[in-house]
C-alpha cells in the first residue's frame, strides 16, 4: 500500500515506537548490562531490538525466542537493546525476526563479530577491584597505626611499620597500575600528564616508609601511600563511569550491514556472506529482508522502507530500474538486483566511514581538567625538586630529612581535588538530570553543552512522535470505517496499520472481506457484496494526489475517499524550542521530510530556518558548515540517517526511542518522551561548569595555604595526604550542590 503523499516523494514517519517511562526504564540499565554483558559474547545470532524499553519487554522477547525450535537460550540487554541467541545451525535470523514481529517487536540482524570488541566492561570491574582491595588494606593499616600512634616503641613499633609494609606494598603495586601505566605511557610520549606526579606522590610514600622502617624511624607513611592510592582511584572510577556508556557508534553502523546475502548462480540460490559480492551479482531480497548491497532493481514490484537512510519510513514503490541502497527493508514483494556497490562501497558503509572521521574530530575535544594539568604537573615537579635541593643544603647533605620534604611537598600538591573535580561535578549532575529523563554518556559532554549557542532540531521522531495518526476517520461513516479497517488487516504498511488501530478505538469491528490481498506498491483489494474495495495509492484508486500524507478509500463505484494522517508533536518539543529561543542560542529544522511538512511544523514552533528533503550526508554537511563558522552546535535526531550529524556536532542528544546507532552517537540519551529537559539541560550545564571552576578555585586556594607549610618543613607526608583528602572532600561536597 501507498499513500498518496508518498507518490509525490513525501516521507512522513520513522519506524520508532515511543518508550514507556515505566519504572523498570529508568533502573534498569546500568546493573542489567553489568549483569548481562557477559552473555552477548559468543551468541551465533545477535538481533537489535530498537523498540525494547522495559523489564516487560525482557520477559516478552526471551520467552518468545525460547520456545522456537531449536534456540537453546537466549538474554536480552535492554542498555544496548540486543537479544543475543545461542541457537542450532538451522535457526536463521530470518525465522527469529519474524517471531518477534509476530509479538510487537522490531528486530534487525547484526554482525556479532563486529560487536564483539565493544561488549565488555572489564575497565570499570577492575578499576571497582582496585578501589576495594586499596579501601580494605587503607582500614586494616589504619587499625596497625592506631597502636603506634598510641605509643608502641621500639621492636613493637617495627612490627606493626613491617607488617603495614606487607599489607601496602603488595596493595600499592596492584591498585595503582592505572596510575602507573599513564604515567609511564605520558614519559614515553615526552609530556608530563596528571599522573606522573601522582605516580611519584604515591611510590615516594611507599619508598620512605621502607627506609624509615629498615632504619627504625619512629614515623613510617604506609597509610598515605595507601589512602593516596584509594581517593584516586575513586575518582578515577567516577571519571569512568561518565564515559563507559559511550561506544563507537561507527561500528554500531557497520554492525547493521546485512552479513549474508543470497545470490543467483546459474538459476540456483546460494546464501554467501555480504564481504563476496561483488558489483554485476544478481541477488534475490525477499519481503522483510534488509537489502543487503547497492544495486539496481532487475525483476519485481515493491515498496521499500527507507527510514535507516532518510529518516522517514512511509514506504517508497520501487520497480525494474529503481535504485536501492544498502540498509533499505524489502516490505511486500520479492526482488531481484544487480549489485552497483558492496561492502565499503555501498552507502551504508561510507555513512559508517562519516561518523567515525566525526568521532575523531571530537575526541580533540580536551576537558578543563586536562587542559589544567597541562599547566598543573610540571609545576608540582617543581616544586617537589627546590624543597629537595633546597633542604639538602640547609641541613648540609641530609638525604633523609630533604626527601620526607620533598614527599610531603609531592603529595601535599597531587592533584588529587583536581581529578575530582571535573568527575565529581558531572556525577552530581548526571544524576541531577536523571531524574529529568536525561542519560549523560561522555565526561565532557556537559562542559561541551554549557558552550552551545546553535540547536539544530531533526524533524520526525525527534520535534514529534513519528507515528502517522489518521486525522479525519471519525468524520467517514461506521461502514465506511469498517470497510477501511478491513482493507488495512491485510497490510504491513504504517499507515494501514494507524487506520487498523485508530478504527478499533473508535469501536468498529472491520467488515468481512472476500479475496483480500496486497498489491506491492499500490494497495489492498478486496470484495464486499460483490464491490470490489481498495485502499491505497491516489492514482490506483481513482482519487488526486495531494500535497499532505494520505491513503485513499474506494467502495464500489462510490467516490474516492481520503484518509488523511498527522504526526503529533513530542510533549514539550514547543516548551523546549521556546526555551532556546529564550537562552538565545540559534535554532535550525532540517529533515528528509517533504517542505510542506517540514514548513508547517517550522511555523508552528517559531522556528525561523528550516530545510526539508536533507540526506544524511547533507544534515552532518550542514553541521560542519556552521561548526566553520564558529558555532557549536548541539544536534537533536534520532535516526541513522542523523547519526554522522550526531557524530559531528559539538555535543548530541537523542531520544530513547531512536535506533541503537543513533543512540550511541549521542553524548547524551532522552529516556522519556518529554523533550523539555533538553533545554534545562543546557542551563544546568552553565551551573556544572561553574562549580567545576568553583573546584579549580577551591583546589588552588588550597595549595596556596597548604604548600609553604610543606615547603618550609611543617608537614609529614602522612599530614600532606590528610590534607589532600580533605582538599578531595571539599570539592565533592561542593559538586554534590548541583543536587
Amino acid at each position: 500500500m501507498r499513500a498518496a503523499g508518498a507518490a509525490d516523494g513525501a516521507d512522513f514517519s520513522e519506524e520508532h515506537v515511543s518508550a514507556s517511562a515505566c519504572p523498570a526504564c529508568l533502573a534498569a540499565p546500568s546493573a542489567e548490562q553489568l549483569a548481562r554483558s557477559g552473555d552477548l559474547k559468543g551468541a551465533r545470532i545477535m538481533l537489535s531490538l530498537p523498540t525494547a524499553h522495559c523489564a516487560v519487554c525482557i520477559t516478552d522477547v526471551e520467552r518468545a525466542m525460547e520456545r522456537h525450535p531449536g534456540v537453546r537460550s537466549a538474554r536480552v540487554n535492554l542498555t544496548l537493546k540486543r537479544v543475543s541467541v545461542d541457537a542450532e545451525a538451522q535457526v536463521t535470523p530470518a525465522e527469529l525476526i519474524e517471531t518477534l514481529d509476530g509479538i510487537g517487536y522490531e528486530a534487525y540482524e547484526l554482525d556479532a563479530g563486529m560487536l564483539s570488541a565493544t561488549e565488555t566492561d572489564k575497565r570499570g570491574r577492575d578499576l571497582l577491584m582496585r578501589i576495594g582491595v586499596s579501601g580494605f588494606a587503607m582500614m586494616n593499616i589504619m587499625l596497625l597505626s592506631i597502636a603506634v600512634w598510641s605509643g608502641a616503641e621500639a621492636a613493637t613499633r617495627d612490627l606493626f611499620h613491617w607488617i603495614s609494609a606487607a599489607i601496602a606494598l603488595p596493595t600499592v603495586a596492584f591498585a595503582g597500575q592505572p596510575f602507573f601505566a599513564s604515567a609511564w605511557a605520558s614519559l614515553k610520549g615526552g609530556r608530563l600528564g596528571m599522573d606522573v606526579p601522582i605516580s611519584l606522590a604515591i611510590i615516594l610514600a611507599s619508598s620512605i616508609s621502607v627506609f624509615e622502617t629498615i632504619k627504625h624511624g619512629h614515623h613510617a607513611y604506609f597509610d598515605a601511600a595507601v589512602m593516596l592510592t584509594f581517593f584516586l582511584l575513586v575518582g578515577r572510577y567516577l571519571d569512568y563511569r561518565t564515559r563507559a556508556v559511550a561506544r563507537s557508534a561507527a561500528e554500531e553502523l557497520a554492525a547493521l550491514e546485512v552479513p549474508r546475502a543470497t545470490v543467483l548462480r546459474g538459476g540456483a540460490e546460494v546464501v554467501v556472506p555480504v564481504g563476496e559480492l561483488v558489483p554485476g551479482d544478481l541477488i534475490r531480497v525477499r519481503p522483510g529482508g534488509r537489502i543487503p548491497a547497492d544495486g539496481e532493481v532487475t525483476e519485481g514490484s515493491s515498496e521499500t522502507d527507507r527510514s535507516l537512510l532518510t529518516g522517514e519510513s512511509l514506504p517508497v514503490y520501487v520497480g525494474p530500474g529503481a535504485m536501492l541502497s544498502a540498509g533499505e527493508v524489502n516490505l511486500t514483494g520479492p526482488l531481484t538486483l544487480r549489485v552497483t556497490a558492496a561492502g565499503k562501497d555501498s552507502s551504508l558503509h561510507r555513512m559508517a566511514d562519516l561518523v567515525a572521521m566525526a568521532e575523531s574530530a571530537k575526541t580533540r575535544y580536551t576537558s578543563l581538567a586536562e587542559r589544567a594539568a597541562r599547566a598543573y604537573s610540571p609545576l608540582v615537579h617543581l616544586l617537589s625538586f627546590t624543597a629537595f635541593g633546597t633542604w639538602l643544603w640547609l641541613t648540609g647533605g641530609d638525604v633523609r630529612y630533604a626527601v620526607n620534604i620533598s614527599a610531603a611537598v609531592l603529595i601535599i600538591t597531587c592533584p588529587c581535588a583536581l581529578g575530582l573535580a571535573v568527575p565529581a561535578v558531572v556525577t552530581a549532575a548526571s544524576g541531577r538530570l536523571f531524574r529529568r529523563g536525561l542519560l549523560i554518556k561522555d565526561g565532557t559532554a556537559l562542559e561541551r553543552l554549557a558552550e552551545v549557542d546553535t540547536v539544530v532540531f531533526d524533524k520526525t521522531g525527534t520535534l514529534t512522535m513519528g507515528a502517522p495518526e489518521p486525522v479525519n476517520l471519525a468524520d467517514l461513516s461506521p461502514a465506511e470505517i469498517a470497510a477501511a479497517a478491513a482493507l488495512a488487516e491485510g497490510s504491513s504498511h504504517p499507515l494501514a496499520r494507524a487506520i487498523h488501530a485508530a478504527a478499533g478505538a473508535l469501536g468498529v469491528a472491520p467488515a468481512l472481506l472476500e479475496d483480500l490481498r496486497e498489491l506491492p506498491g499500490y494497495g489492498v483489494e478486496g470484495r464486499l457484496d460483490g464491490q470490489i474495495l481498495r485502499l491505497g495509492r491516489a492514482d490506483w484508486v481513482g482519487a488526486e494526489a495531494g500535497e499532505t500524507t494520505a491513503t485513499h478509500l474506494r467502495i464500489g463505484a462510490g467516490a474516492p475517499i481520503t484518509i488523511r494522517f498527522a504526526d503529533s508533536l513530542r510533549p514539550g518539543a514547543e516548551e523546549a524550542v521556546a526555551t532556546f529561543h529564550g537562552q538565545g542560542k540559534r535554532v535550525l529544522l532540517v529533515s528528509g521530510d517533504v517542505e510542506g511538512a517540514v514548513a508547517a511544523l517550522a511555523a508552528r514552533l517559531g522556528i525561523t530556518e528550516w530545510r526539508a528533503g536533507a540526506l544524511p550526508q547533507e544534515k552532518a554537511a550542514l553541521v560542519a558548515e556552521l561548526t566553520g563558522q564558529g558555532a557549536r552546535v548541539l544536534m537533536v535526531g534520532d535516526g541513522l540517517n542523523d547519526t554522522a550529524a550526531l557524530t559531528a556536532a559539538h555535543v548530541s542528544v537523542s531520544p530513547a526511542s531512536a535506533l541503537d546507532a543513533a543512540r550511541t552517537a549521542s553524548d547524551i540519551v532522552l529516556l522519556g518522551q518529554d523533550l523539555a529537559p533538553v533545554a534545562e539541560a543546557a542551563r544546568i550545564a552553565v551551573l556544572a561548569r561553574r562549580r567545576i571552576k568553583q573546584n579549580f578555585a577551591i583546589s588552588i586556594a588550597y595549595n596556596i595555604v597548604a604548600v609553604p607549610i610543606a615547603l618550609v618543613g611543617l608537614a609529614t607526608p602522612l599530614a600532606a595526604a590528610l590534607a589532600m583528602s580533605t582538599s578531595s572532600i571539599t570539592v565533592s561536597l561542593n559538586s554534590l550542590r548541583l543536587k
